[in-house]
């Protein structure tokens, strides 16, 4: 493009320079200078049209990217904004002087305000047109938004935790994961540390991380940039959710409620876990196994696969034994859901069934 229009620049200032040779300097082709004049006029339109290439290659990436709605209320308009300033001319060109300048004016203030008017009253003008397809730059924008999924900002905690790697294996949560580098580096102190505990929790979320980016089809980004050496690693994963309009994904309570007020969207895992447990009604018969006694007297607890824990009234003397009982009521709270039951031979007043273990 920018050879073709260098060569139609050349073309052109030969054109002008020797069909205006005697208007404008009074001498014909066949002197020196007039040679020298004509060369300089095709150096010149070599150079505008070399210069003017970029201009139209954007031009014509701009109207590749534009919907097609968008180019014909644009048309529309200037033809309009056109014809109005033609009306206006005709009354402006009898004015000395300035007559030509504002003709000049009006015309390209015309046709901007035109194109401008059309293309942004484009969704009212289709809608009189019942036959014309509606869409537009704003439309292809909230398409693309609607059909991108935010990034996933993982937790420490909930990467030590494990249970996210079964959730991105079912492919219920979508988007790319971000690892922060500082969550790395805390995962390392917690990997290095003196305490065993402590070291085999460390290890254990290096490894998820490794499963992760190794078996899972989820594309995994690890976001190096510093966001503030001052700032705790909560304080850190709010930032970069604000910065990159990203998720938390965590089971901290804490962080749920800190990202919750600063307007950062969070995943609790917790809460997921919670909202899928089976749901127990009041009166339901469960069989359960005893395990240990309670905060209160005569009380028993025991726990369901999913850790979800039963307290037993007057089930301390079953302690180590399976037996059956009743569900009394289901308290749901912010940490998980607790079920309080009672043994089933007090509803039937039969003795005790006890199962063995």
């Amino acid at each position: 493009m920018r050879r073709v229009l260098t060569l139609v620049g050349m073309l052109g200032g030969f054109l002008v320079t020797f069909f205006n040779l005697e208007s404008w300097f009074g001498m014909a082709f066949v002197r020196w200078e007039s040679v020298g004049i004509v060369a300089l006029g095709i150096l010149l339109g070599g150079l505008i049209g070399f210069a003017t290439a970029p201009l139209v290659a954007w031009a014509e990436q701009k109207l590749h990217r534009t919907p097609v709605q968008d180019i014909i209320f644009g048309a529309v308009g200037l033809i309009v904004g056109l014809i109005i300033a033609n009306l206006l001319i005709l009354a402006l060109s009898r004015v000395p002087l300035l007559g030509g300048i504002l003709a000049a004016l009006i015309t390209l203030s015309a046709v901007y305000l035109g194109m401008s008017v059309a293309a942004k009253k484009r969704e009212e003008m289709s809608g009189l047109l019942p036959w014309f397809p509606r869409g537009g730059k704003d439309r292809d924008k909230q398409l693309k938004t609607e059909g991108v999924a935010q990034p996933k900002i993982l937790d420490t905690s909930v990467i030590i935790d494990g249970r996210v790697a079964d959730i991105l294996q079912t492919g219920f949560i979508e988007g790319p994961l971000v690892i922060p580098g500082f969550v790395l580096e805390e995962l390392r102190h917690i990997a290095d540390s003196s305490d065993v505990l402590k070291r085999n929790r460390g290890r254990r979320g290096l490894d998820i991380l490794n499963k992760i980016q190794k078996e899972l089809a989820v594309p995994v980004q690890i976001y190096e940039k510093d966001l503030g050496r001052d700032l705790e690693v909560d304080s850190k994963l709010v930032k970069l959710g604000k910065v990159i309009n990203g998720k938390v994904i965590t089971n901290d309570y804490n962080l749920n409620k800190v990202a919750e007020l600063q307007g950062v969207p969070v995943l609790n895992i917790n809460e997921l876990a919670n909202a899928i447990k089976p749901v127990v009604l009041p009166g339901e018969d469960m069989t359960i196994h005893i395990i240990k006694d309670g905060k209160e007297p005569g009380q028993g607890v025991a726990y369901l696969d999913d850790g979800t824990m039963i307290v037993v009234d007057g089930g301390r003397k079953y302690i180590g034994e399976t037996l059956g009982v009743i569900v009394t009521s289901v308290l749901q709270t912010s940490a998980g859901r607790m079920i309080f039951a009672r043994p089933r031979a007090e509803r039937v007043g039969v003795p005790t069934e006890r199962v063995a273990p």
